[in-house]
């Protein structure tokens, strides 16, 4: 399903979804909202990723509630964190961030009931930190859909939207997000086997580059193919930052500090 470079941007300025908001994404499984925070939040919001991430290397975090985080080098040869889970249970203003009264109008989105911000499921606000370095443990992210999880838990595929707030500009020419449009609607064979995941992140003639602004906010349906291309720059001028949390419906699942790692991510370590 082709959208050229000129799709719609959106503006979620009030506490409900236009029509034709619903419309795009029902049709594309995914929209674009420019700006949704000012460039001050993103600022406070990437000081208190640098705090947290001087808190977990002092301790030497490896796991919240079972789920991995990914350390690597930044562009000086630092030590950094590219991957957090759960990040807002640690940080008082990335939990903050969650409270915005703008988010709830994405619950729609799901037509589930019980739909709600999985601040304390799946795997929470997770950050990434992508940087293409010699030795940083992520620079992109193969091609995969966010329903695996489900899958890998022995449950029926469930709605599920991941919403992400980026924190970096990220031109389509410095890699960034890639969206196969309307692949949310397929059937559970192509969502299962259409590519090898993670594993593949050669680019597909349909897909589509989501050029980002830092402030700007993504949402995807959880069923749709993506992936995160590597940026042909080198280093610092590399770096790309988003924030992802989950919209889920049906039972509440809280993930807890004893909770085992899931079998998918197991594997986290061999995503670079």
């Amino acid at each position: 399903m082709q959208l050229s470079a000129d799709y719609p941007r959106f503006c979620l300025s009030d506490l409900q979804l236009t029509r034709e908001q619903k419309n795009f994404f029902g049709q594309y499984g995914f929209l674009h909202f420019r700006q949704f925070v000012s460039p001050e939040t993103v600022q406070v919001l990437l000081q208190a990723m640098e705090q947290l991430q001087q808190q977990w290397l002092a301790s030497g975090v490896t796991k919240i509630n079972g789920v991995p985080i990914k350390y690597g080098r930044d562009a000086d040869g630092t030590r950094m964190v590219q991957r957090f889970a759960f990040a807002s249970q640690h940080s008082p203003a990335l939990h903050a961030f969650l409270q915005d009264a703008r988010l709830p109008a994405l619950f729609e989105l799901l037509d589930a009931p019980g739909a709600r911000i999985g601040e304390n499921e799946k795997n929470g606000l997770v950050v990434n930190h992508y940087v293409n370095e010699p030795n940083s443990t992520f620079a992109q992210m193969g091609w995969h859909t966010d329903a695996l999880r489900d899958v890998f838990e022995g449950q029926r595929v469930g709605p599920m939207l991941n919403v992400g707030l980026h924190l970096d500009d990220c031109p389509a020419s410095n890699g960034g997000l890639r969206v196969l449009p309307g692949t949310h609607r397929q059937r559970l064979r192509e969502l299962l086997f259409r590519k090898k995941y993670f594993a593949s992140h050669e680019a597909d003639p349909n897909e589509l580059a989501i050029a980002t602004q830092a402030g700007d906010l993504t949402v995807h349906d959880g069923r749709m193919w993506h992936r995160v291309a590597r940026s042909p720059l080198v280093g610092a001028a590399s770096r790309r930052r988003v924030m992802y949390v989950p919209i889920v419906a049906g039972k509440y699942q809280p993930k807890h500090a004893a909770a085992p790692t899931p079998l998918y991510l197991r594997f986290l370590h061999l995503v670079k």
